[in-house]
């Protein structure tokens, strides 16, 4: 069929109104699983500061009846570091643009501060568990100075007793912030590797209760196969069971948690009572000078990773995805 001749169709109009939504559809991740569910403490200064305590490894300890007694040798605590991090971002919006009817928002800026906090969270996610750190080795603490930013030291730069590495790396060297992993040869990550360092855990006494994995090794994990388990079709409502969300070792039992966060390179057993966000400024906006035609806002916080005791958390690295 055709149109009849003169036909006034829509491609000829031109006063036809839009037809926009007035809905803002946006999927970026903004999850902050570590961030969440670690504790949350209060810096007071720049350089944060916690101790760290082990006691003596079991002994022979008998003695002679009505001995005289000695003095038993004690070990000072260890005291460990992290330097806060100002994480910042500064929308700008024109007068006009915050003034015109906008589809999805009434106000621009109030629109852009939410959308900016919610960056601000996942960029300290990130820097905690530096899911963009070459080889998932960390980053390692920076001081700073007048012309350079203070860096927080991501969680693996502390943990070395529990810490499985590939062929040619070697662990943290002091386990204080202060230096990164050494990337080795990469390899599968195996239920091997991860009951390995879940067993020098439990030894020294951690209790890890979650594991962190990037979402390929997720992937890796919904593999494991075991004590011989299976992957079935359940026949009541047809579903194929092909996820672990759960665990089950030999001494700890984790919640398998994925974050985007995470590096490929690096698997995490956490123990969220051994792991703190110390704030020493809370995520807050301070409206700006004018300086024209604009409105500025400053999004800032300062934070910084206190690891409690590394003993408590392990980390299996140089896997490879």
């Amino acid at each position: 069929m055709a149109q009849p001749t003169n036909t006034f169709d829509s491609y000829d109009a031109i006063g036809n109104r839009e037809d926009l939504s007035d809905m803002i559809w946006d999927v970026s991740p903004d999850e902050t699983p570590f961030l969440s569910a670690i504790k949350k403490n209060k810096a007071t200064g720049v350089t944060h500061e916690w101790q760290t305590d082990a006691l003596d490894a079991p002994a022979a300890n008998a003695h002679i009846d009505g001995d005289d007694s000695a003095g038993t040798a004690v070990t000072a605590t260890a005291r460990l570091t992290n330097y806060t991090q100002i994480l910042k971002k500064v929308p700008v919006v024109s007068g006009t643009q915050e003034a015109v009817n906008k589809a999805g928002r009434k106000s621009e800026m109030a629109y852009q501060k939410a959308r900016k906090m919610k960056e601000i969270k996942t960029d300290l996610e990130w820097a905690m568990l530096d899911g963009g750190g070459a080889a998932g080795i960390g980053n390692a603490k920076a001081i700073g100075d007048s012309t350079t930013a203070r860096e927080m030291a991501s969680i693996q730069t502390y943990i070395i007793t529990a810490a499985s590495v590939g062929a040619g790396a070697g662990a943290v060297a002091a386990g204080t912030g202060a230096d990164t992993m050494t990337a080795g040869t990469a390899r599968a990550f195996t239920t091997t590797l991860l009951d390995g360092v879940l067993a020098t855990s439990f030894t020294n006494g951690g209790n890890p209760n979650t594991l962190y994995v990037s979402p390929t090794n997720k992937g890796v994990v919904g593999s494991f196969t075991a004590g011989g388990a299976t992957r079935y079709v359940t026949t009541d409502d047809s579903k194929l069971n092909s996820s672990v969300d759960v665990y089950v070792g030999d001494f700890h039992t984790l919640k398998v948690v994925p974050s985007r966060q995470m590096a490929n390179e690096i698997v995490l057993c956490i123990d969220h009572d051994y792991a703190a966000v110390s704030t020493l400024r809370s995520l807050g906006s301070t409206p700006l000078a004018k300086t024209g035609d604009s409105m500025k806002e400053e999004l800032l916080m300062e934070a910084t990773l206190e690891v409690c005791n590394e003993k408590a958390h392990c980390i299996v690295a140089d896997t490879n995805g």
